[in-house]
């Protein structure tokens, strides 16, 4: 049986889809959780609203990396960048799902500008993309990057009896080291100042809402 040649349509459909996954912020994972044989560890009340503020900073970073690898591979001019852009944004659905699992393990919620943050993150992609697929891939690098520090960062701020989060975010971290490399090596050019500096910029800003929001 021949596959269905997808339309304008259909690949319309597709996307308002998986946004609306992103933004509901709990799509289903194809990996299991890193945590998954971790116990529950014992956090007071303020221990566990600060780790939950971190958990949904991350939660918001993967709806924004969701938004971002979708607008690049709409308008990616190579098609196998767009498959490549494609399969790290389905890596990137994982731990979307891992953190919005741990968010309610904490009894916590996902932030409420999720669709704020979809939509500017699109809009950011599909910018990239437009200036073709070398600066999009630098794109996707220096995001990895930036990703992978603030992880590193949070993984010294969690309490160091909370190893279910923490196995979530090695994992994250490894995957975004691997994404960056990938990128790099089909291409991606180093960014021009400032666009690092301002994309370094928007992150804080997104953190510091994302952390109470």
């Amino acid at each position: 049986m021949n596959a269905r040649t997808l339309t304008s349509l259909d690949r319309f459909l597709a996307g308002c889809e998986r946004a609306l996954e992103a933004i509901a912020g709990s799509p289903p994972a194809r990996r299991p959780t890193p945590a998954a044989d971790i116990g529950e560890a014992d956090l007071d009340d303020t221990e566990r609203r600060h780790v939950a503020g971190l958990m949904r900073i991350n939660h918001t970073g993967e709806v924004c990396a969701q938004a971002l690898y979708f607008g690049q591979a709409a308008l990616a001019r190579d098609s196998d960048n767009r498959e490549h852009l494609l399969h790290a944004a389905a890596e990137e659905t994982d731990h979307l799902a891992w953190c919005a699992e741990r968010l309610e393990q904490l009894d916590s919620r996902p932030s409420l500008l999720n669709p704020l943050w979809y939509a500017g993150s699109y809009a950011i992609g599909a910018a990239a993309a437009l200036a073709g697929d070398p600066v999009s891939l630098g794109f996707v690098v220096e995001t990895e990057r930036q990703v992978e520090a603030h992880l590193a960062e949070h993984l010294e701020k969690l309490p160091p009896q909370d190893e279910r989060s923490r196995a979530v975010l090695s994992q994250m971290q490894a995957d975004e080291i691997r994404h960056a490399q990938a990128a790099q090596q089909r291409g991606g050019i180093d960014l021009p100042f400032p666009l690092p500096q301002l994309m370094h910029a928007s992150s804080m800003v997104m953190k510091a809402v994302a952390y109470r929001l």
